[in-house]
């Protein structure tokens, strides 16, 4: 994030049931990019739960996802941003 350099972060859980369908994703233990996510099990990523956190707070990272998944979930992100926007 501006200034401070925070990061926005997303929570990752493995409570599939708590997807919110068209906005959310799963990564399955079949996805190509499963692997080197470091996930232990099929997970959610949830972009419906966004904190930002300071850049002291991140000690490392776990994984990585694809590329094409990263575009696709930040794509996800600002058209909601935006229709909230736009909707107000």
């Amino acid at each position: 994030m501006p200034l401070y350099k925070d990061f926005l972060v997303c929570g990752v859980s493995t409570q599939l049931d708590k997807q919110v369908k068209g906005f959310d994703e799963v990564i399955s233990s079949s996805d190509d990019d499963f692997a080197s996510s470091g996930l232990k099990t099929s997970s959610l990523v949830r972009l419906s739960f966004l904190a930002v956190l300071p850049s002291a707070q991140i000690i490392g990272t776990i994984g990585s996802i694809s590329s094409a998944r990263h575009k696709t979930l930040l794509q996800r992100l600002c058209s909601y941003l935006l229709q909230s926007v736009t909707a107000s």
